[in-house]
């Protein structure tokens, strides 16, 4: 596919645009893009970066949304020998300097209606040699910025190729920034192999072919948001990029006029589906296959997507961004196993192991261990946070990915997620999964979003304590919700207090924030 070379990530661009030049590529509101203008703005990037100093290894940090100019960005980053770096465009000033201090980029791309968060942060990062600035910006504004230069002037070069390619496989491709549950953001170090071999290995299960039109209103920053890009420029498709999902009723509108075939999604997205009554009206045939990560699918949602997409294979799946995915279920399994998120991804290994390091057998709760490919390098300048997950694997100078998450797999080989490690409860000495008692608040009928957290308790050690946001128009009042428990949970995994709220805290990209509930 990539002429004899060994490729690397930018490489399916390339392809695609030598294929397919003329194809739209990338739909973003109005815009309409090709393959082959993407490639020779991405070019032109390159070229650009290359002769402002930025040299192979380098990092180059994108704050933006998810525009054409971010896209472009991407793989003109990858072209010039550098790392590329994505950063969500909702980071306050105060964490985008942190991120701009913990990985020195030698330049920054950003988007003028930034500019009161990015200004400050960017003049005083020591390491910048290029600054490139989207949109409508004035001469004073860029003045005030070290080395910047605007937009058009940075993509008016017209190359027909891309710079000299100096990277191997195993060079840095990006690194992505994870909030992960608590303390500072870590940068994951992936290479153009872990990379590459993730996208092989979920294009296959998906089945992804050219005549896709995916949508994408997930971050960029976000890996699930970045890598549906990604594969969908492996393999030719049409990549239909909204900023968010803020309007459900619009992006509803686009699924039927661009006829979306893929649909990648996370729980809070389904939920918010799920409160459109207009629903039925809609024509989804065109959509072949839904994805959700993030978290297990509650059982409640899964039905009502089969309702939604009759005609649509439903995956469920999990992963960490330390090693992209982990599982997913084959949509043919999700009667039989509905609470699994799955078997391990092709080309990937998993076991369990105790807190002894010791492998335990099925059904047994331990720590997720994934070997392959797609584990990353570490976390960028954090040896001690890289040496507590990656950790010597079967093979000499090989390392495996210690998940930090506590799972079980059952006898055919299907994973169950029961909790992050350090969200698991420890109340009158018995261990609970926020997981199990979260699964069961969404039996309720009513419940439309449920997060059970421990809090500190003199009697029990920890207490369990539960959010429930309620479907409109439900009725259930706390003591009830208190009483179904009861009768579904053993006696120490019970809600101490279950408090009804009108929505859960999320981070940027939207996954449940459980570090803002007390």
């Amino acid at each position: 596919m990539m002429h004899g070379a060994v490729p690397l990530l930018h490489d399916y661009l390339a392809y695609s645009a030598s294929r397919l030049g003329e194809k739209v590529a990338l739909v973003c509101g109005t815009q309409r893009v090709t393959y082959g203008e993407i490639e020779a703005r991405a070019n032109a990037i390159a070229h650009h970066l290359t002769a402002a100093g930025v040299a192979r290894g380098d990092r180059v940090m994108i704050f933006a949304d998810n525009t054409v100019e971010t896209v472009v960005s991407f793989w003109g980053v990858l072209k010039a020998n550098a790392v590329v770096s994505i950063v969500n465009p909702l980071t306050k000033s105060d964490k985008l300097d942190y991120l701009l201090n913990d990985c020195l980029p030698a330049a920054l791309i950003t988007d003028e209606h930034l500019h009161s968060v990015f200004s400050e942060p960017a003049r005083k990062c020591p390491s910048l040699r290029r600054v490139i600035v989207s949109g409508p910006v004035d001469d004073a504004e860029l003045a005030g910025l070290p080395h910047a230069v605007r937009w058009d002037s940075a993509v008016a070069g017209g190359h027909s190729k891309a710079p000299a390619r100096r990277c191997i496989d195993i060079d840095l491709a990006a690194i992505i920034y994870t909030s992960g549950s608590t303390g500072e953001p870590k940068g994951v170090m992936l290479t153009h192999r872990n990379m590459i071999t993730a996208c092989t290995s979920i294009a296959s299960y998906l089945e992804l072919g050219e005549d896709e039109v995916i949508l994408n209103v997930l971050p960029l920053a976000f890996d699930y948001g970045l890598y549906q890009m990604i594969m969908a420029f492996r393999t030719g498709a049409r990549l239909v990029l909204e900023r968010s999902f803020a309007f459900p009723a619009q992006i509803l509108g686009v699924i039927k006029q661009e006829k979306v075939t893929g649909f990648p999604g996370v729980p809070t997205i389904f939920a918010s589906l799920s409160e459109l009554k207009s629903l039925k009206s809609h024509d989804f045939s065109s959509i072949r296959y839904v994805t959700n990560t993030a978290a297990a699918l509650p059982l409640k949602h899964i039905l009502m997507l089969q309702d939604l997409f009759p005609g649509a294979r439903v995956y469920s799946m999990y992963g960490l961004t330390e090693c992209k995915r982990c599982t997913y279920l084959p949509p043919e399994d999700l009667e039989r196993k509905p609470l699994s998120v799955g078997i391990a991804i092709p080309n990937t290994e998993m076991w369990i192991v105790d807190e002894d390091d010791r492998r335990v057998g099925p059904d047994v709760v331990g720590q997720l261990v994934i070997r392959g490919a797609t584990v990353m390098k570490g976390y960028w300048g954090k040896p001690e946070a890289t040496a507590r997950k990656l950790k010597p694997g079967p093979l000499p100078g090989e390392q495996v990915l210690y998940t930090g998450d506590y799972c079980r797999i059952d006898t055919e080989g299907y994973l169950y997620f029961v909790g992050r490690g350090d969200e698991i409860i420890k109340s009158r000495g018995e261990k609970v999964a926020p997981k199990e008692v979260e699964n069961v608040l969404m039996d309720i009928p009513g419940v439309r979003e449920a997060a059970v957290i421990g809090v500190p308790d003199e009697l029990l050690g920890q207490a369990v304590k539960a959010f429930v946001v309620m479907e409109q128009g439900s009725i259930i009042g706390e003591k009830q919700l208190q009483k179904e428990c009861q009768r579904r949970l053993e006696n120490f995994m019970v809600p101490k207090s279950i408090v009804v709220v009108a929505s859960l805290p999320m981070t940027d990209t939207g996954k449940l924030k459980k570090t803002a509930l007390s």
